[in-house]
């Protein structure tokens, strides 16, 4: 069930409805019915993943009172692993066997060894890498003694599978959505309507924006070979402002979504295109992963307290691992090197954290070096992008090569970019009216904005009527 589908605009006003007006008695009723409604989410894609679901939420939640309970060290640690090792086992075999069996014959092969490897006909279970950390996180807190171990079963598998989160995040910590759930909630009219321009506003991103991006972006990485530079270039800035407005779009949604059910989300999104620097972009992009690599995997390493080696080792290990992440393919693990390599500079010259200000600009010399670092920063953003859309690694590098090398940046059509003016003053016009947004709670207030939203519903339907129905980029991560 997609967010940008009519299925799920039946599905939420009924739950809506059930919520409010059905199982409002108490906090147990109207948990067990956001339980009810995730499972069924979630069974939407294929229900027999809903048992991997459950098994993961019953392994972190036992596990989670053993660590607690245990008595000695080792009886911790035991329950500990455990849990990291299953959960991270599932990960692996499901995500990554595939890649490293294949990885592994291509290597013996090109060493004149002859393998064929016995690779898995399995699907990747939709959300796996999102309900998995969430899991991780959970019994790691347990473990060194940050939180308590939730007890109550119905609590704790609403944390992991509230629907809103499951399929894409944002990845929720313990320390801030289970308190939310261990509390009956209350109907506020004004949080609902944040929460349902929020929807709209991430269904422009999405169906307006990443789709429409999408049909030009895919026709020209397709056919890379054959394209201009200038078509090249577009090619890139189409697919950064697709994966924007998909992921950008899925999180707005999913935190309008839950604002109708009185919860609050972590953000992930804070205007990364408008950053001054790579760090700046990374504090600003998909910043519930950001930040979960950074307490549990970059601090624990030794973050950068230890030696200018230490620092780069953990740098390049977390850029690394975030990539690798995202997907089995040496494209991923190509795009965080490329990303940790921009970061360098920036670590080694102790600059790392220099542009923590909100931006500011006005008609004097500082606000054009701002605007010329917000520009190179996309650049260098877009040139990282290539390798994360290629599908391979030497696609990526010639997809770069016939840029500087065909040096032909003459407008080049194709059948299906008959509209290539309309998309580009469409995505400059997205463009102000984000930076506009930057400071803004939420997107439509101000001045006139039940036009705003009017006009946003109608370009929704327009576009949505006619543009291919296309899924979440992150939900095949």
């Amino acid at each position: 069930m997609f967010f940008n589908s009519i299925a799920f605009a039946v599905f939420l006003p009924i739950v809506f409805f059930l919520y409010w007006f059905v199982f409002n008695k108490t906090k147990s009723t109207q948990n067990a019915l956001l339980i009810i409604a995730s499972y069924y989410f979630y069974s939407c894609w294929d229900w027999r993943f809903l048992f991997l679901l459950v098994f993961s939420t019953f392994l972190d939640y036992y596990t989670g009172i053993q660590i607690e309970k245990g008595k000695t060290e080792n009886s911790r640690k035991f329950w500990f692993w455990l849990s990291i090792l299953v959960n991270l086992g599932f990960l692996g075999i499901f995500k990554y066997y595939n890649f490293f069996a294949a990885s592994f014959s291509d290597l013996l092969n090109t060493a004149g060894l002859k393998s064929s490897p016995i690779l898995l006909n399995v699907i990747l279970p939709v959300g796996i890498s999102f309900y998995t950390f969430h899991g991780l996180s959970y019994v790691i807190d347990i473990y060194y003694k940050r939180i308590k171990a939730e007890y109550n079963f119905v609590d704790y598998s609403l944390f992991v599978s509230y629907f809103p989160l499951l399929v894409a995040g944002p990845i929720e910590r313990a320390t801030h959505l289970l308190p939310q759930v261990k509390i009956k909630r209350e109907f506020n009219f004004e949080k609902a309507k944040e929460g349902v321009f929020q929807i709209i506003w991430g269904l422009v991103k999405k169906v307006v924006i990443a789709d429409t991006c999408a049909t030009y972006a895919n026709a020209i990485f397709d056919h890379y070979s054959s394209m201009n530079s200038l078509s090249l270039i577009l090619g890139a800035v189409y697919f950064a402002f697709q994966i924007y407005g998909d992921f950008s779009g899925y999180s707005d949604i999913a935190l309008g979504t839950s604002k109708l059910f009185g919860l609050d989300l972590l953000r992930n999104f804070n205007y990364p295109y408008f950053s001054r620097d790579i760090a700046e972009f990374w504090r600003r992009w998909h910043i519930s992963l950001s930040s979960w690599f950074r307490d549990y995997l970059y601090i624990p390493l030794g973050g950068s307290k230890g030696g200018i080696w230490m620092k780069i080792r953990n740098t390049f290990i977390i850029f690394v691992v975030s990539g690798f992440w995202h997907g089995a393919n040496w494209t991923y693990i190509a795009w965080g090197f490329i990303n940790a390599v921009y970061f360098l500079p920036l670590l080694l010259r102790n600059s790392n954290r220099n542009n923590i200000d909100a931006i500011q600009l006005s008609w004097n010399f500082k606000s054009v070096k701002t605007i010329t670092s917000i520009l190179m920063t996309f650049l260098i953003t877009c040139v990282a992008w290539v390798f994360f859309r290629a599908k391979t690694i030497n696609d990526a590098i010639l997809y770069l090569k016939h840029i500087v090398t065909n040096k032909n940046f003459s407008f080049q059509y194709l059948n299906n970019e008959r509209y290539n003016y309309e998309l580009l003053l469409m995505i400059g016009l997205f463009v102000l009216v984000e930076w506009n947004n930057r400071a803004k709670i939420e997107p439509f207030s101000g001045k006139n904005s039940m036009m705003k939203v009017a006009f946003a519903i109608m370009a929704i339907i327009a576009f949505g009527t006619f543009s291919d129905y296309k899924e979440f980029i992150y939900f095949q991560f």
